[in-house]
């Protein structure tokens, strides 16, 4: 179930929106125009979920409220709830649309967006600190220099491998934290920074760098996934956008 609806009187101009997926329930309502308030609901299963939203439909339509058509849910802003974390539901449609491995909704594979600690961290701190002028290309080097004082390492192809050794650590927390970081933007807002998303898949080259020369490991499928995706996701939205 998808619905919106509005109320309006000589007082008041307000929007109530459900949402429900598999046992989850997400209502969002506010004043009209605006982001509104979130919450995030979870029952047994998913014909409990349903009955719950049909109720709660009917309550709003006994209190005046109209079905809204022409609502764009792509225009909202989309922001996770500390209790649940990542989660379709409070993620961007253009997100959903492009992303739906669930490997970006993971919280504890380090090699997911934000499952990492410095991932995890990354998505929080940009939702907190979300604004429409957000540098989100620069966002990265602020966040590690300026807000965690720690060095901070562009991924880049001509690094030697000697200096991959040697730096590693740094180099891998900068790689997690452009990866949030981008697929972050395009979790929120659905949109897409060319600058960010370069590095993102500089960043991705660069931890399978390191998973060979550091670690000694084999490359992961949630890179190869998260490339393919990032690229699809590149080669169909923002190419259109370009012509």
């Amino acid at each position: 179930m998808q619905k919106v609806f509005h109320f309006r009187d000589v007082s008041s101009d307000k929007f109530w929106r459900v949402e429900t997926l598999g046992e989850y329930v997400l209502t969002n309502w506010g004043k009209k125009g605006t982001n509104g308030r979130w919450q995030l609901s979870e029952f047994g299963d998913a014909q409990t979920a349903e009955r719950e939203a049909a109720k709660q439909v009917e309550s709003k339509t006994r209190s005046g409220y109209l079905e809204l058509k022409e609502f764009d849910p792509c225009s909202l802003i989309y922001k996770d709830i500390e209790d649940f974390g990542p989660h379709p539901l409070t993620s961007h449609p253009v997100f959903r649309e492009y992303f739906s491995d669930a490997l970006y909704y993971d919280c504890i594979d380090e090699e997911a967006p934000f499952g990492s600690d410095e991932g995890s961290d990354t998505l929080w701190i940009m939702e907190e600190q979300y604004k429409s002028a957000l540098d989100f290309a620069d966002f990265p080097r602020r966040l590690i220099e300026e807000g965690w004082e720690m060095n901070y390492i562009s991924p880049d192809p001509a690094h030697s491998d000697e200096y991959i050794r040697e730096n590693g650590g740094d180099i891998l927390m900068a790689d997690q934290v452009i990866i949030a970081a981008a697929f972050g933007q395009i979790k929120m807002t659905g949109e897409s920074d060319r600058e960010l998303r370069e590095l993102a898949f500089k960043a991705l080259d660069s931890i399978e760098r390191i998973n060979r020369l550091v670690y000694q490991q084999e490359n992961s499928r949630n890179i190869e996934v998260m490339r393919a995706d990032l690229k699809r996701f590149e080669q169909q939205r923002c190419g259109k956008k370009q012509q």
